[in-house]
């Protein structure tokens, strides 16, 4: 069986993709053996949905590579992704209308261009931002519960970015970190960190060269509990500091996560 994940004579094509994860098992292909029932369906992840439709275009099984993988319901509005086609035929841009023509409607290529052959969507990147909204102090619309996070206390923006100002640099991330993390090193180093207001919504964002798992959400969940129970600045950094993940506060629900964001290009620099 042939499968694309050459160079060779192919042409590499990068992919700008937003999704919505709501009914999706995280962005990752899952394994069917790592599936603790052996009669249990294939999960449906964003990663398997697109691949399914380039096996379609080129009649033959084909490697997508994402920036990152994001967690079951999560969403984006700019994960990047690259694959090697053999198809001449199809100008770059002409994948963006061939590939949505055959994704489902909660999958949306936005741009598609040719990159140079060595190009790799995860190795390449230099900063990751996401958004994590909320909606506080009001009765959220139905379909807004989808995107965001109810809350129904009005934190303090002021006190949130006191806390948020202490995780910039290069730092040992463990008090956010799940204890099924498999990668041994807790360090990542974060280029910004802050909360605003968009219209009547909070945002928080951060950038960081890249994220351990859940870490976005543990932060976020942290920031939160802590103006909550108003939590002082230097609480704050020694919990940060404390590099235990039981002292931080709850895992944010990923609903009103968003991959919002990669970078590319020389060293990135902070906002």
């Amino acid at each position: 069986m042939k499968l694309m994940t050459e160079k060779g004579s192919s042409r590499n094509i990068k992919l700008l993709i937003a999704y919505d994860g709501t009914d999706f098992s995280g962005w990752q292909t899952q394994n069917t053996w790592k599936t603790q029932n052996a009669r249990e369906a294939p999960r449906r992840t964003v990663q398997g949905c697109i691949e399914e439709a380039l096996q379609k275009l080129h009649k033959h099984p084909v490697s997508l590579a994402g920036s990152g993988r994001t967690d079951a319901g999560v969403h984006a509005a700019g994960q990047v992704a690259n694959f090697y086609t053999d198809i001449q035929s199809i100008a770059p841009d002409r994948f963006t209308p061939a590939l949505n023509s055959l994704l489902p409607r909660d999958v949306r290529v936005l741009a598609a261009e040719e990159t140079h052959s060595g190009f790799h969507a995860r190795f390449d990147a230099k900063a990751r931002t996401y958004r994590y909204h909320i909606i506080a102090g009001r009765h959220a619309f139905p379909h807004e519960l989808r995107y965001a996070l109810q809350l129904w206390n009005c934190p303090s923006v002021e006190r949130l970015n006191s806390y948020a100002r202490l995780l910039r640099g290069e730092m040992d991330c463990s008090a956010f970190a799940t204890p099924k993390d498999p990668r041994e090193s807790r360090f990542r180093y974060i280029f910004n960190a802050c909360f605003f207001v968009q219209g009547d919504a909070l945002v928080f964002e951060i950038t960081a060269n890249a994220f351990l798992w859940k870490m976005v959400r543990s932060i976020t969940g942290t920031l939160l509990s802590c103006e909550e129970k108003g939590v002082s600045v230097s609480e704050f950094q020694s919990l940060v500091g404390g590099k235990d993940r039981s002292k931080a506060g709850p895992t944010a629900p990923p609903q009103g996560l968003f991959l919002w964001n990669i970078a590319y290009g020389g060293a990135y620099r902070s906002p």
